[in-house]
C-alpha cells in the first residue's frame, strides 16, 4: 500500500508541475499566434501585402494564379530568413520575377515583412 501511495503522490506532483509549466507556455505561443494572425491580415489586405492577387492561400478568397500556391512553405523554405529575403525582394533569386519587391519599394515595413513571413511560414 505504501508503494501505491508513493505513486499517487509522485503522479500528483508531476501533474501539478506540468500544469504550472503549461500555464507559462501559452504566453509564448499566444505571442506567436498573434504575430501569425497579424501577418495573415497584412497578407490578405488588398491595400498592403495583397498576396492573394497572385497566390492561392488556404482561407483566402479570389486568389490569383500568377504565382505558385503558398503551401508546404516550411518544406520549401526551411530557413525562415531565406523566406523573409524572398518576400523582401524576390529579384535577388530571380531577376525576371514579377513579384513586387516589398522591401526596396517600401510597400511593407520591415515589421510587416516579418509578420507576413511568420504567417506564410506556417502554411
Amino acid at each position: 500500500m505504501q508503494g501505491f501511495m508513493h505513486k499517487i503522490s509522485t503522479t500528483a506532483s508531476v501533474t501539478a508541475l506540468t500544469t504550472c509549466l503549461g500555464l507559462a507556455m501559452p504566453l509564448t505561443s499566444h505571442a506567436a499566434d498573434d504575430d501569425t494572425a497579424q501577418g495573415k491580415e497584412i497578407a490578405f489586405d488588398r491595400k498592403k501585402g495583397n498576396c492573394l492577387a497572385c497566390h492561392e492561400i488556404a482561407g483566402g478568397d479570389l486568389a490569383g494564379n500568377i504565382g505558385p500556391p503558398l503551401v508546404a512553405m516550411k518544406a520549401r523554405f526551411p530557413d525562415f530568413d531565406t523566406l523573409k529575403s524572398q518576400i523582401y525582394d524576390a529579384r535577388k533569386n530571380n531577376p525576371n520575377t514579377i513579384m513586387i519587391p516589398f522591401g526596396p519599394h517600401e510597400v511593407l515595413s520591415a515589421k510587416e515583412i516579418d509578420l507576413v513571413t511568420k504567417f506564410i511560414h506556417t502554411l
